[in-house]
């Protein structure tokens, strides 16, 4: 459900709220971590969610022109709200050419094992202690992260974006052999206590 009151806008999804225009720094913190971190001038990234556009936004800012960027939005409304009322507040990062749209489930295109990303972005619930979409309960498990590493090539990057610390997903992140940190974000207007969590992890190298 997309709600409007004034200039602020929110998606909300089975009675959560899942992002409004009244706060992306975390979201765009997320995708520049991660594109620091990516090698190379064509790098192929894959995003999961698209929410109101802002992470996509900031990975495109972030890139040269040769990238190619994934963005993967179950929810087909989503897609076609960001190209219609949502779509001035990234600054429309769908009409990048850069960009490829897949309606479809991210758990859907790692799964086939087909391609690989030099980064994947989760930006998808409320992060993995709040999951509104239960197959996306796999994302955040020893085995889904397994199988993000199988699709990250050389030096790839995983970032994670979740509304506050999990220490099932960082017990998960040690066990499927990825070294992680995290970084806390501020929410604007409320104390640390409220600031959401930021994950970046890679493959250890033996």
């Amino acid at each position: 459900m997309l709600r409007q009151r004034e200039a602020e806008f929110e998606i909300r999804f089975n009675g959560w709220e899942l992002i409004s225009n009244r706060c992306s720094l975390s979201e765009q913190f997320l995708a520049q971590l991660v594109c620091r971190r990516v090698k190379g001038d064509s790098p192929r990234i894959l995003i999961g969610g698209l929410g109101m556009g802002f992470t996509l936004r900031a990975a495109l800012d972030a890139v040269g022109p040769d990238a190619q960027v994934t963005v993967c939005e179950l929810v087909h409304e989503v897609i076609d709200w960001n190209l219609g009322p949502l779509a001035e507040q990234a600054n429309r990062p769908l009409d990048d050419s850069r960009v490829v749209v897949c309606k479809c489930s991210i758990v859907d295109v790692l799964s086939t094992g087909r391609q690989t990303f030099d980064a994947v972005i989760l930006d998808v619930d409320n992060g993995p202690g709040c999951i509104l979409y239960q197959p996306n309960q796999f994302l955040y498990s020893t085995d889904g992260l397994k199988c993000i590493k199988e699709a990250l090539g050389t030096d790839g990057i995983l970032g994670v974006w979740s509304a506050e610390r999990s220490a099932s997903f960082e017990n998960a992140l040690e066990a499927a052999g990825l070294r992680w940190q995290q970084e806390n974000v501020g929410i604007p207007g409320y104390s640390e206590v409220h600031a959401h969590t930021v994950y970046i992890a890679q493959t250890v190298r033996q």
